[in-house]
């Protein structure tokens, strides 16, 4: 069940160069489950914005947002006090039922669900390990989140200049896990895909219309038939994915 409402703004702060976070406040009973997003009604856009939940409370919604285009670039332009139309508790979410030795990979602003996901984990009495990659140094963030949360806690950069260097592929040889839950780029996926052995969720961010399931518009193929991201995903399971 989703739910329109209105949200003020009460911080929007840059993490990166192009990497934000923006707190949100009102209502979040909508929000049930880890990986689900939000979608943003921005002045003079046609569509809105999905944008993955990186945390909540019962009061407030976190997001963490990369400039991409035009509709990213005018929500950082916005300022505390100012109010936004958004839709929340959308998609499906991550099922945290599956592990008790999980091993989340986020790839760059796939790392954002992964904390609320961490934290929900912590609270089933999981302890996660996480795994997050990056470009280069200065685009790392939220490794100190994490590592507050009490996560073991990797990064890897492309380039090497900060964490291994490599892909998150690179971290993940010697871990010890059995069961995985990821987000990020579709080459990240397909490398995460194929290097592991046990079963997963991959939380996939697509392009999207209405955002609940009506337009048909971010259908894709799985081996049980088509499914709507926004509706019947983001969050699939490896077993389910046809690439």
């Amino acid at each position: 069940m989703y739910k329109q409402n209105n949200y003020q703004i009460l911080s929007n702060v840059a993490l990166t160069n192009d990497v934000y976070k923006m707190v949100l406040g009102g209502d979040t009973r909508y929000i049930t489950a880890p990986g689900q997003f939000i979608n943003i009604r921005l002045e003079g856009k046609f569509l809105r914005r999905p944008i993955s939940v990186c945390d909540y409370d019962d009061k407030s919604i976190t997001i963490i947002y990369k400039i991409v285009g035009e509709g990213t670039e005018q929500l950082s332009k916005l300022e505390s006090g100012e109010v936004l139309d958004v839709l929340t508790g959308l998609g499906n979410g991550y099922d945290i039922t599956k592990s008790t030795k999980p091993l989340l990979i986020g790839g760059g602003v796939g790392v954002p669900p992964m904390y609320n996901l961490a934290k929900a984990l912590l609270a089933d009495g999981q302890k996660p390990t996480v795994v997050l990659g990056f470009n280069t140094k200065s685009e790392v963030f939220y490794e100190d989140e994490f590592k507050a949360l009490g996560c073991n806690t990797l990064v890897t950069t492309v380039d090497g200049s900060y964490g291994i260097k490599g892909f998150v592929t690179d971290a993940m040889t010697d871990l010890d896990y059995d069961y995985f839950y990821t987000c990020g780029p579709l080459p990240m996926f397909k490398a995460v895909y194929n290097s592991t052995s046990t079963s997963g969720q991959f939380s996939f961010e697509e392009r999207m219309g209405c955002g609940f399931g009506a337009c048909m518009g971010c259908s894709c193929k799985t081996k049980y038939g088509n499914k709507r991201i926004c509706k019947d995903g983001p969050v699939l399971v490896k077993e389910e994915i046809i690439w």
